[in-house]
């Protein structure tokens, strides 16, 4: 599992890492966004059947 977040936490430092960051506090700032996030989380969890 280390192997992974090792991973994950080279990827954030990258440029390309830190384009992807930049554009997910993008969308997390959009309320519209923010509210279509939430839906696709509650469905994921179960809770919207």
């Amino acid at each position: 599992m280390s192997a992974l977040l090792t991973r994950i936490k080279r990827f954030s430092r990258s440029p390309q890492g830190r384009r992807a960051m930049a554009s997910v506090r993008r969308a997390a700032a959009d309320p519209r966004k923010r509210s279509q996030a939430r839906r696709l989380l509650g469905r994921l969890r179960g809770g919207h059947r």
